[in-house]
């Protein structure tokens, strides 16, 4: 059994979390940014609520997660009633206890943040309805279990592919680190990864610093505007940037293209959404990190149907990893599963996997990147 050491989060954990809908990081054509997430009830089957964040900072989840969970869901013999609630608190509040008062029998909480997390897991355990925090630890919660990627991995790739960019810059190439909300473990978690890899070369000389921002909300305009900030304060230098996820590098690539930099300013990024791995393709992107969503929703919905047949045996058998809950002074049984970096000689393989499809990545200036990798 791994442990996985999640660190506290220095700031404050706030109800209000108003999410901006910006950036480059669009929707694939399955979803739609503009409307609310409905929820996919059929009625047949033991019926389970989900509830997603929102749609506004990450193509993922209305593109990957909705979907590929109602499919393990259902092959599980489970009724999804999923929802999204669109970055308001409120209304994931709402939605929680329209679920709980319904009857469902497990909660799936991907949430905003950790108190509001915590607070519904909370609810819904005092109920007899076990919880699985998804994607996200919820911080001093209750739920037993939790099912996501190995998140300190995913900002070790970050890092480790920021290093590769610039091995043969000459020693002192300059980073700005544009990081994800500080109300999010995850951001925390990507963060300690990615410092595994470059503060040894902080230390070093190798590498310089020059600024490292979280972004309330992952705004992705806000994101952009602080990158800018930092950059032209910094005499409009940088020679590489550590974007947390594939919206806020859009963002960042925004500014690079203002000023004539894009493709020769390696960014990162995290996801592998199509915009993601088109910026790769044209060369304005270095890197993302690919979480097969598919194998998260799988996992979620083996673990969910244990616990709504009371099997917490059979449950405690797919969850063989653990994460400690700083806290809440606890370890949270866990599946934590693997992430991978994806460069340009990557992208066929998320491609392959089904996961973006090859019209959405392989057009204009994409279309001669696609053929010579043989994406079609």
């Amino acid at each position: 059994m791994r442990s996985r050491r999640l660190a506290l989060l220095a700031a404050g954990l706030g109800l209000t979390l108003a999410v901006s809908a910006c950036g480059a990081n669009q929707e694939s054509p399955q979803s739609n940014d503009d409307q609310d997430s409905g929820s996919s009830s059929t009625g047949e089957g033991v019926p389970v609520g989900v509830i997603l964040p929102e749609t506004a900072s990450s193509a993922r989840w209305e593109g990957f997660d909705k979907p590929m969970l109602e499919a393990a869901l259902r092959a599980e013999g489970l009724d999804p009633h999923i929802e999204n609630a669109q970055g308001d608190v409120q209304k994931f509040a709402t939605l929680a206890d329209g679920m709980i008062n319904d009857g469902v029998k497990v909660l799936i909480i991907a949430s905003i943040n950790s108190e509001l997390g915590g607070t519904v897991a909370q609810k819904a355990n005092a109920q007899g309805i076990p919880t699985i925090d998804y994607d996200r630890l919820n911080l001093g919660g209750s739920s037993d279990y939790y099912v996501s990627f190995d998140n300190v991995k995913v900002g070790e790739l970050q890092g480790q592919g920021m290093a590769d960019a610039l091995k043969d810059k000459p020693d002192g190439a300059q980073v700005i680190e544009i990081e994800g909300a500080p109300t999010d473990n995850n951001a925390t978690l990507f963060y300690n990864g990615q410092q595994n890899i470059l503060k040894p070369l902080y230390d070093s000389g190798k590498l310089k610093l020059v600024r490292s921002q979280p972004i309330d909300n992952w705004d992705n305009q806000v994101g952009g505007t602080t990158f800018e900030q930092i950059f032209t304060s910094n005499g409009s230098k940088v020679d590489g940037v550590v974007a947390a996820n594939d919206g806020l590098a859009g963002a960042v690539i925004t500014i690079l293209k203002k000023y004539q930099l894009n493709g020769k300013v390696p960014v990162t990024g995290q996801d592998a959404t199509a915009d993601g791995l088109k910026a790769i393709l044209s060369g304005d992107q270095y890197m993302t990190v690919f979480k097969p969503i598919k194998e998260e929703a799988e996992a979620t919905a083996k673990l969910a149907a244990a616990l709504a047949k009371g099997d917490k045996a059979a449950a405690d058998k797919i969850a063989t990893d653990e994460s400690d809950d700083p806290t809440g002074k606890r370890k949270v049984k866990s599946v934590l599963l693997e992430p991978f970096m994806i460069t340009k000689a990557d992208v066929k393989r998320v491609i392959d996997e089904g996961y973006v499809k090859a019209e959405e990545v392989c057009t204009g200036e994409t279309q001669a990147a696609c053929t010579e990798l043989g994406i079609s």
